[in-house]
């Protein structure tokens, strides 16, 4: 088999996305860790969960809209449950399943991390592109997210997404 090599442009795209990438994700997590003390997955957690009706979401549904492992979205949820910030119930319609539930002081937790929050995004991100940009941001992401959850139009979504995989019993690790 032959390999595709990225072309040139490719390459420097790549690596702009990379660099970028990276470099948000480590200016978000300070700000989180500084205002909030937790990562901004954890962060991630408490904002959709605020947003669900009645602040609460079956763990797979949640572990879906995160885009992470079943396991991973246990462990960080078990240890915003030793904050208080988040509690988990029994799921009334699958008894095999939980859900988890944003407390009211996780709420104000979010509350007072989402001005600095926000404000690192929008001066991170968002100041730095034009109106067009945005868009495009916009329509690239969603294509590659389309790519590996398949297109919604009779394409099954593969089995390897994140939130549907689980952990190799011979690991070692969750």
């Amino acid at each position: 088999m032959t390999t595709r090599w990225l072309t040139p442009e490719e390459q420097r795209a790549w690596r702009a996305y990379v660099a970028g990438y990276l470099l948000l994700e480590d200016a978000i997590d300070r700000q989180l860790q500084q205002d909030a003390g937790m990562p901004h997955p954890y962060y991630s957690i408490l904002a959709n969960l605020s947003e669900s009706p009645e602040r609460r979401l079956r763990m797979t549904d949640l572990a879906e809209r995160l885009k992470v492992t079943r396991s991973r979205l246990t462990y960080a949820v078990s240890r915003l449950e030793k904050d208080g910030l988040v509690r988990r119930e029994e799921c009334r319609w699958d008894k095999r399943g939980s859900v988890a539930v944003l407390t009211d002081e996780g709420m104000a937790v979010l509350r007072d991390a989402a001005p600095g929050h926000v404000a690192t995004v929008r001066s991170a991100l968002f100041d730095r592109l034009t109106p067009e940009q945005v868009g495009q941001l916009e329509d690239i992401f969603t294509q590659v997210a389309r790519g590996f959850q398949g297109d919604g139009e009779g394409e099954t979504a593969p089995e390897d997404l994140p939130w549907r995989r689980r952990s190799s019993p011979c690991s070692g690790t969750p």
